[in-house]
């Protein structure tokens, strides 16, 4: 016993000293920490005393940056005058809500119904109509999705995808599609808005822990013994008749039928009738969405490839949204060919970049940041995605592009959704510099897509997870 102790004593003493030596001749540690020395490194990039860097700082304190770093002689470069317009109706506002992708798919069907039927020039059809049945069939979806992965730890990426996210007022022109296609169109008077259709927060916050409570209790009944996929449905039915009944409280019950006064362009009255939404979409609206494709500017994926989004649709027995990536110079002129033809287009971008939101204005040279506070601002539209700085934020509508005398494009407008005091009377211009790093997304009808690019949309779809940062809904 004692020899085998002194063994492994000696044995403990060479390991240790060994340790020891290869301790001393390893390379010291570094700290990721800061240190006083790196700390007095780093203060010294900054000279309190410098009468610039003192001036700044008594300016930058008691006031914003992008208030400082405006560019005011580019604002003088602002004008609303294009050589290709598509004529424009009344300014929508969608309020408080994340509504902006119905309202900007709304918007390219309105104004093709007022054109083509002679309507007043502030027809609109009902957001809150549509918006009802998209909270309704995005309820349906989490839960049913809840049954479909119940089998999965709780702690899987998918499922804790669907419980962070069990509804959203935002969205995509997929759901603009698949909702009207299922329930038809209503005009605003048949269902007006209502202050919980217009504040979303309230009553979306409330129908999701609902959600969250839901699904839990699928996911404990999904995994007993004998239970079958009826008596699943029979209970999530019950489930959805309680968000019916929060939705209908909170928005009013959708009309089954209505009669309507159509006027002419003139406002005056023409003929009085009695529609149901289907008949209405079908008299008014009648669109073949399969005609319409999304395009994508996504500098962080291959181009020429179709790719698809995991759980991105609003209706579960819908389309997840699929999207042709394509660089700059192949969308702008679709985009163009499109405006010329007098049809305007659902449209996104990261809204908030570099806008001038006193003048409506969207432009790279709009701020210079770098300059007051002495630094530079560098990504370009590749890195900025990847690393989360910039992605599709807000949707509306493409109408509008100033060509040069070569056909080049010189900026671009949109027709927004926040009301008319906001930009230049509702509307946002933005350079073709800006359109170039700050668009994502827009939607094309079929005959202003070239046959080669056409082609290439018959592709077997990337599939891509629900969580990928570039798809949030646009709000």
């Amino acid at each position: 016993m004692k020899k085998t102790l002194l063994i492994l004593a000696a044995a403990a003493l060479l390991c240790g000293t060994a340790t020891a030596q290869k301790q001393k001749n390893a390379a010291p540690q570094v700290s990721g920490g800061i240190s006083e020395q790196m700390l007095r490194q780093i203060s010294q990039g900054y000279n309190s005393q410098s009468p610039t860097d003192r001036a700044m700082r008594n300016i930058l304190v008691a006031n914003s940056p992008t208030k400082l770093a405006l560019n005011h002689d580019n604002a003088t470069k602002f004008d609303a005058n294009f050589s290709n317009r598509v004529v424009s109706k009344a300014i929508t506002d969608q309020k408080s809500s994340g509504r902006c992708w119905m309202f900007t798919g709304l918007n390219v069907l309105r104004n093709k119904a007022i054109r083509q039927h002679h309507l007043p020039a502030d027809f609109q059809f009902s957001q809150a109509y549509l918006f009802f049945y998209d909270q309704l069939e995005k309820s349906n979806l989490f839960l049913q999705a809840v049954i479909d992965t119940y089998q999965l730890p709780f702690d899987n990426q998918e499922v804790e995808w669907l419980f962070k996210n069990p509804l959203s007022d935002g969205g995509q022109f997929t759901g603009v599609a698949n909702l009207i296609d299922k329930y038809g169109l209503v005009p605003a008077e048949a269902m007006p808005e209502t202050f919980n259709t217009n504040n979303t927060s309230a009553i979306s916050s409330l129908i999701k822990l609902k959600l969250r409570e839901d699904g839990l209790e699928l996911r404990s009944l999904a995994a007993q013994k004998g239970m079958t996929p009826a008596k699943l449905q029979a209970r999530k039915t019950e489930m959805l008749t309680t968000i019916y009944r929060m939705l209908a409280l909170t928005f009013g019950e959708p009309p089954a039928q209505f009669s309507w006064q159509r006027k002419n362009s003139k406002g005056e009255v023409v003929s009085t009738d009695t529609y149901t939404p289907q008949s209405f979409y079908q008299q008014y609206c009648k669109q073949d969405f399969s005609t319409y494709y999304m395009i994508m500017n996504d500098p962080t994926r291959p181009y020429y490839k179709v790719y698809e989004i995991q759980y991105d649709r609003h209706v579960y027995d819908g389309q997840n949204w699929r999207y042709l990536n394509l660089p700059m110079s192949d969308i702008a002129p679709m985009c163009i060919a499109s405006i010329k033809d007098s049809t305007m287009m659902y449209f996104s971008c990261d809204v908030a970049k570099l806008l001038n939101r006193d003048k409506g204005y969207m432009d790279t040279a709009n701020y210079d940041y770098g300059a007051i506070l002495g630094t530079t601002f560098g990504m370009n539209k590749e890195q900025r995605v990847r690393t989360f700085a910039s992605g599709s934020s807000h949707a509306m509508t493409l109408c509008a592009v100033d060509l040069d005398d070569n056909g080049n494009p010189k900026k671009w407008m949109v027709e927004n959704s926040w009301g008319t005091s906001y930009g230049h009377q509702g509307f946002l211009i933005m350079s073709d510099a800006w359109f170039n790093e700050y668009m994502f997304r827009v939607v094309l009808e079929e005959k202003y897509i070239p046959a080669n690019i056409k082609a290439m949309l018959d592709q077997k779809p990337i599939m891509l997870p629900a969580w990928d940062p570039m798809f949030a809904p646009e709000q």
